[in-house]
Order: structure tokens, then sequence, then C-alpha cells
């Protein structure tokens, strides 16, 4: 079969598939009274494949963008008539049309896959307009301007890094260390997005869900203040272990995505930990079973100056560790892990895992990431006993040294996680 001829009725399907869409939203209105609907999107597809077969049958590049050019001006025309008889401005049906033609045209003189893809893309952002005008009435400009700077951090300040390490121990590689910083941030929005969609006025346990993806130890501070004036606070110290247990999982996936091989040492006794962690807290809502509204934890994770400060921090610790790690082995890797994972498990547990590339085993690079959320998991203890009454402390201390006893014992008695070479 001539591979034209599937060419051919893949850019009439692109056409049909924003014609459906076009047709779909305009099903209302009279007979005749709309420029384009389903066959004529079908068409302008064919077209455009028609005129990119004709263009490579002759050789002549000309075909094709007189053929566009034509195309645009007699749609365009159709369309102006009928937007002055409708009193509407939107341009989004000509410029529809002229991304059906193009389409169309670059699934018979280029990759059709590409051409699939986009048709796709296209039909999806037409059918979504109701969606995404409502998320524009809803968006702060804070939270737009959080969304511009995780773009910019991702597609313009990454690519342009050296990717490769700059100091004498070979700590700082700053396009590894922005990326991981890139990483974080958009774990951090996303759980500021879960926040955001379900309001300040939530219960404890859809609270600690939510914030601890941002910060655990910020969820925990403000469920051991709220604790002050609360008059059980079971249901508030059973939020603070879901919030560890987040945590907990949270730096198990990290781990999973950048270095599998140490997870297969850290993976059951985390899975450990996070399971004492989730039953102590159903004990604790079982034991009172209330829920309260919990103020808002997390704020919003894109201010540049805590990004750039956790970039120079990620740098120093990474410094530290590699030098440490040449100087004193696996010694000096467990004490800086247990310093950093106090205030910040992910720099911990992110220059642990940079160290693995550079001839750490990963047993070693595992027994610091665990080192990690035990010292961080004794920093939120700390913050509770400063910030919250005693009888909001006890439970949660409880619930950590349980699950710290169940991580320990797993990691000493039971073997590694066999992974696939």
């Amino acid at each position: 079969m001539d591979p034209l001829l599937p060419r051919l009725g893949l850019a009439l399907a692109i056409g049909l598939l924003v014609g459906l869409e076009r047709g779909w939203r305009e099903r209302d209105a009279p007979d005749r009274s709309r420029t384009a609907g389903i066959r004529t999107y079908g068409i302008s597809g064919l077209l455009g494949g028609l005129f990119a077969a004709l263009d490579d049958a002759v050789g002549s590049v000309a075909i094709l963008a007189v053929g566009f050019v034509a195309f645009t001006a007699v749609f365009s025309w159709f369309k102006l008539r009928e937007a002055t008889h409708d009193a509407d401005f939107s341009v989004t049906g000509v410029i529809a049309g002229m991304a059906v033609f193009a389409l169309g045209a670059l699934a018979v003189a280029g990759d059709y896959l590409a051409a699939a893809a986009g048709g796709t893309a296209l039909t999806a952002i037409l059918a979504s307009r109701e969606v995404l005008h409502g998320l524009l009435k809803k968006l702060t400009w804070a939270e737009l301007r959080s969304a511009l700077v995780l773009a910019a951090m991702t597609v313009i300040v990454l690519p342009v890094l050296p990717d490769r390490t700059v100091d004498p121990w070979g700590g700082v590689n700053p396009r590894e260390i922005w990326f991981f910083t890139v990483l974080i941030a958009a774990i951090s929005f996303a759980g500021y997005v879960v926040t955001r969609l379900f309001g300040e006025k939530r219960g404890v346990l859809l609270g600690a869900l939510a914030g601890a993806v941002v910060s655990s130890t910020a969820v925990t501070v403000v469920l051991a203040r709220m604790a002050k004036d609360a008059q059980s606070t079971l249901p508030l110290a059973g939020a603070a272990a879901l919030a560890a247990m987040v945590s907990v999982l949270r730096v198990a996936a990290v781990v999973g995505a950048i270095q599998p091989s140490v997870l297969a040492h850290a993976g059951l006794p985390i899975i450990a930990a996070a399971l004492v962690l989730a039953s102590a807290a159903g004990l604790m809502f079982l034991r009172d079973g209330g829920a309260q509204p919990m103020e808002q934890a997390a704020r919003n994770p894109f201010d540049l100056v805590p990004l750039l400060g956790f970039a120079g921090l990620f740098a120093l610790v990474s410094t530290a560790s590699a030098a440490l790690s040449g100087l004193l082995d696996e010694g000096g890797l467990l004490a800086t892990s247990a310093v950093s994972g106090a205030f910040d498990v992910d720099v911990a547990v992110l220059s642990s895992l940079r160290l693995v590339e550079q001839g750490i085993a990963p047993a070693s690079a595992a027994r610091a990431v665990l080192l990690a959320l035990v010292a961080n998991a004794l920093g939120r203890l700390f913050l509770a006993a400063v910030s919250g009454p005693v009888r909001f402390l006890l439970p949660l201390a409880g619930a950590t040294a349980l699950a710290a006893l169940a991580g320990a014992s797993v990691y000493l008695f039971l073997p590694s996680i066999p992974m696939p070479s």
C-alpha cells in the first residue's frame, strides 16, 4: 500500500477530531449559521495533507506555502463575516483552522506521530475552555508567579548550567544541584495546589496529608500551636504522625526515582516505619474520633529567596559530604547526614544520593538516608516540644519511637530488596 494513503487518512482524522469538538460546542446553533464544523475541519486537515503531497511531488516548497496562505485568507474571511454577525471577537476558530491545516501537512510531509499527538493536544485544549477559564479566575498573582518561576527554573536556567563538578572534591555539580532544587520545588508546588483546591477549613487528616507534602515540619509546628488551645490533642498528634509518614514516603519516592539501588537497602525499613506511623495515627483518631479545622500550613513554595537558600545549602552540604567522605569514608557521610537532616531532610538525602555516582556504596548511602530521617524526626520532636504542650508531644514521641524501632529492626534482621540488574 502506498504510504501516502494512510498519511492522508491521518490528516483527515486530525481535522475530524478537532471538528468533532468544534461541532459539539456549536451543536445548538441553527443550520448553516456557522463557518466551520466537523466536515470543514476534516476537509481542512485533508487539504493540508494534499498540499504537502503536491509540494513533495513537484519538489517546490512554494506550493505548500501558497496553499497555507490561501487557506488562511479564505478561512479568515468567512470567520470575519461570522464574527461580525455574532459580535464575537474570539480568534480561536481561525487559529484552530490554521493549526489543522498545518498538522495535516505535517502528517504527510513530516513526523506523523508528532502530527497525531499535536492533533490530540489541540483538541484537548479546545475542549478545556471552561476549565482553563475557571482556573484563571481562581488563580492569584502569587500562584501565577510561582508557576512562571518553576517554568523558568526548568526550561531556561537548568539547560544553561554546566554539567560538571566545579570544586576540588567533586561535590558541586551546578546542573545536578539545580535539578534537585527544581524537583523539590515541584513536589512542594504539587502539595500547595492540593491544599489550595480543598481550602483552608479542612479536617486535620486532609490538612496533614496535603501540608506534609510541602513540609512535615511546618505541619507539626502548626498542630503543636493548635494543641495549646485544644480540648483533645490526640487527633492533632495523630495528624502530626500522618505528616511524618508522608514525609518518610516522600523521601522513599525521591530515592527510588534517583537511586533505586539505595532504595533496595532502605526501602523495607522506610515502609515499616511508615506503617507504624499510620497505625499510630489511626489509633489516635479512633481513640478520640475528632477532626478539627486546621489553619493554612503551607505557604506559597516559590518565594525566590528560600529556593536560592535551598540551592546554596545543598551545594554547601554536597561539598562537605564529598570532602568528608573522601577523608573519613562512611563516617563522614553519616556525620553530614545527621547534622543536615536535623533541619532539612531533603538536602541530606539528595546529598547522600549524589555520592553513589562518585563511588559510595549504595548500602552506605542507605544508612545515611535512614540516619537523616531519624535526625529529621528528632528535629520535629524538638520543635513540637518548643511550640506545643506535653500532652501533644508525648503521643507523637511515642509513635516516632515505635516507628524508629520498627525501621531499625527491619534493617538489622531482614535482607535488602533484590533489584534487577
